[in-house]
């Protein structure tokens, strides 16, 4: 691939720059949205996102992949307005994002009729808009590889080779589920370096990471900021350590932010929960601690710019 679909349309790979690989915009439940509006401000999501992703812009960043999907309210017409309004390349994704059941129309219905619906999502547009989709997202906890789970995870790979997009994963590195997504993609004859498994970064464990790169997987440490499975101290250790190991050419660095949250409101609970989160804590503190120990500017270019690109085109 040499060109990737944004929401404002398609551009080539060379041109997106420094990328957070791994971010939202807005994440939320739908069933509470579609039953209870009142809980919302649109207006006021709107606002929050593109406050952050302002931010972000000052400080260099060209391009944000945003891996909602079905399951956290995915909406591609909120992402065009903050991209068109920001003047910021964002790609969505498309994908289920299940811990275990699914949808009834998904669990009725075969692996083909579900890869189907994420190559329209690729192919065509999504939610009956034009907006297309640029890159694949499944995921699996501590819950493990469930029947749902595992459907979701072959339908990728499936929606991977009808269209030649990467996948990218979440992954509880506590219970090595992205082993066990990899052994199920090459299982499907996925090429394992168009998948990047994420939130590697949730452990210190330099043995499971170096499992899954040796696989030839990307990883994302793609967490900074959230405190609750290990400490920015730690992260940054492990970052550190995989750097001076020869792994630069297969990590991305981001933060999993959320601009808005069902999990945090209001905004003041996030904040007190993770005070440092957000769409530039990487650029403001991490980066600059990282070189203190030892990570150079190349080191960086080559995890903010060069991986994605390698990623999309391998």
């Amino acid at each position: 691939m040499n060109t990737i679909q944004t929401v404002n349309g398609e551009m080539h790979v060379e041109d997106l720059g420094c990328t957070l690989i791994h971010e939202h915009l807005r994440t939320r439940d739908e069933r509470v949205v579609k039953q209870f509006p009142h809980l919302y401000d649109h207006e006021e999501e709107v606002a929050l996102a593109m406050a952050q992703v302002k931010a972000a812009k000052e400080r260099g960043v060209r391009t944000i992949f945003d891996p909602s999907v079905l399951g956290l309210d995915r909406d591609v017409r909120f992402m065009q307005r903050v991209a068109k309004e920001t003047d910021m390349n964002i790609v969505a994704a498309t994908g289920i994002f299940t811990f275990n059941d699914l949808p009834t129309r998904f669990a009725f219905n075969d692996i083909e009729f579900m890869a189907n619906q994420f190559v329209r999502d690729l192919d065509v547009g999504v939610q009956n808009s034009s907006i297309r989709a640029g890159f694949l997202k499944c995921a699996t906890d501590i819950q493990g590889i469930t029947p749902g789970v595992e459907k979701v995870i072959r339908g990728v790979a499936r929606a991977h080779h009808k269209t030649g997009v990467p996948i990218m994963t979440h992954s509880h590195p506590a219970s090595e589920t992205g082993l066990k997504q990899l052994a199920i993609f090459k299982e499907e004859g996925v090429s394992l370096n168009k998948v990047l498994i994420g939130h590697c970064g949730d452990t210190d464990n330099l043995d499971y990471i170096e499992r899954v790169l040796d696989t030839g997987a990307f990883i994302g440490m793609d967490r900074y900021g959230l405190t609750h499975t290990l400490s920015t101290e730690k992260r940054n250790d492990t970052v550190i350590a995989l750097v001076k190991k020869g792994y630069a050419n297969r990590m991305f660095l981001s933060q999993d932010y959320c601009c808005t949250t069902d999990a945090h409101k209001p905004e003041e609970s996030k904040r007190a929960t993770y005070p440092d989160w957000s769409m530039t804590f990487l650029l403001d503190k991490i980066l600059p601690t990282l070189k203190e120990h030892g990570v150079s500017d190349e080191h960086i270019h080559r995890m903010m710019v060069e991986n994605v690109k390698d990623w999309l085109s391998n």
